[in-house]
């Protein structure tokens, strides 16, 4: 029985999606056909511009801000003039927290390590151990001194809310080597930055290219695993989605946004084997277990063990670009307001040991002249006090170090003021970085585009010079 007052609509929402160039089905359909492209042949929208020496990215994030005078750029004076007030010898800036003390000397020493001879604090020894591997960059600035947007400008290029993660704008132009796997993975030891999951969003590129956060335990996916006995019933719930999928796609004259999804499908269920793969080490020696730390006293060591270990496995596997973030050991990330020394030594007790490991195994696989290793955290910190015994945040110069991937190593480049309080050399900016990483993967910064709200974007903005100095 019909409704008289029926009449037959002009055109279906299938058509309507199809025929909207600027639709949510476009995109849609968009993002899925460059997804699926990406997983096929490893290329991505842009493609290298010129020689490739890196092919993966493991970025070590360390969240909150590790001081640099206490690690990889040693300043003497420190000690000489400990508890003196540091107006006497420099014009001291605003603070986060303008509580600010004395100068304050480093509780560690540091070493000469390598032919190289860099100077490390003994806060690293197993990673001082890989010394002539290091770029050490000591005159890293930020333009902001607060986490949230400084996390944004770190892992976006800006400090604002909502831009392209550096990993979705590598996997936009490269593309990923993986069917099985995302080519952006988060891999998430506890602490999710400030700014929260932005830091890994794609903004305005499609959604195909967002990180995807997994954990670093044997389920690094909730509800991923397929269980044995729903395997034949999985598969044939797909091939009816496929089978109505075709017919609708012939009564509504071809391919469109609506039909394109099922690829998404397509993609969970080949996780179902891949990521359960991923996390099972059984094949993993319990030497190299030991290596990285899994069996450590300290459960934070464990954690980002497991991460490491996940991050050579990831790379193996052809994803793309790979994000570790630290474990919580207490203190609020590196962000040492206070007790500088219990903060500083928990947190390289976690990462220190797992991060030597990982350079090892990756060398001696033949892998890291292929992957680009980089140690970074948003900011770096005071050389005088905040309170009695912590340090406040400082945008002004801190360091970072990168391994592998084309890296020239046991190379220091740039330098501090003898207090470490400004860069006096080789002044580089997050822009700088990308622009180097980006090289670093066969990747001009400047033609690495995407048009958005009326014009080219990219993740150096229209900054950025790639830091040849320290490449090989």
């Amino acid at each position: 029985m019909h409704c008289n007052r029926f009449r037959p609509q002009p055109f279906s929402r299938r058509d309507l999606l199809k025929g909207s160039g600027i639709g949510f089905g476009a995109f849609a359909l968009d993002a899925l056909l460059m997804q699926d492209s990406s997983a096929s042949n490893g290329k991505g929208m842009i493609g290298t511009h010129h020689e490739v020496k890196a092919k993966s990215i493991i970025f070590l994030y360390m969240d909150g801000g590790v001081s640099h005078v206490d690690s990889f750029d040693p300043k003497p004076l420190l000690k000489e003039h400990n508890g003196k007030d540091p107006s006497k010898f420099f014009k001291v800036a605003p603070t986060q927290f303008n509580n600010n003390g004395k100068i304050l000397a480093s509780p560690w020493g540091f070493k000469e390590y390598g032919k190289s001879g860099i100077p490390i604090s003994d806060l690293f020894p197993n990673i001082a151990k890989h010394a002539d591997k290091l770029a050490v960059v000591r005159s890293m600035t930020s333009k902001f001194s607060e986490h949230t947007n400084a996390n944004y400008f770190l892992h976006t290029g800006s400090g604002v809310q909502g831009r392209p993660s550096m990993g979705s704008w590598v996997t936009y132009g490269l593309g990923s080597e993986s069917k099985d796997l995302p080519g952006f993975v988060v891999v998430n030891g506890g602490l999710t930055p400030p700014g929260g999951l932005d830091n890994f969003n794609s903004g305005f590129l499609p959604a195909a290219y967002q990180g995807s956060v997994f954990k670093p335990q044997a389920s690094p996916v909730a509800n991923i695993k397929r269980r044995e006995s729903d395997s034949i019933h999985q598969q044939r719930k797909l091939d009816l989605v496929a089978k109505l999928d075709k017919g609708m796609s012939n009564l509504t004259g071809g391919q469109d946004a609506i039909e394109s999804a099922i690829k998404n499908y397509e993609m969970a269920f080949r996780m179902q084997n891949s990521v359960p793969e991923l996390a099972d080490l059984s094949n993993e020696s319990d030497s190299m277990k030991e290596l990285y730390g899994m069996n450590h006293k300290y459960d934070k060591t464990r954690i980002f063990a497991s991460e490491c270990l996940m991050a050579r496995r990831l790379v193996e596997r052809g994803v793309r670009f790979i994000e570790l973030t630290c474990p919580n050991c207490g203190h609020d990330r590196w962000d040492a307001h206070g007790n500088l020394k219990r903060n500083h030594e928990d947190n390289s007790r976690a990462v220190d040991q797992p991060i030597s490991a990982l350079l090892e195994d990756l060398e001696q696989r033949g892998m890291l002249k292929e992957t680009l290793v980089v140690w970074a955290g948003e900011f770096g910190r005071t050389p005088f006090a905040q309170g009695s015994n912590g340090r406040d945040h400082h945008p002004f110069a801190y360091s970072m170090w990168m391994a592998g991937g084309g890296i020239k190593g046991g190379t220091v480049y740039g330098k501090t003021d003898e207090f470490g309080y400004h860069v006096t050399e080789g002044k580089a900016e997050i822009h700088d970085l990308h622009a180097t990483m980006l090289h670093l993967l066969g990747v001009d910064h400047e033609r690495s585009t995407y048009r958005f709200s009326g014009r080219d974007m990219r993740l150096t903005d229209v900054h950025g010079h790639v830091l040849h100095d320290i490449i090989s």
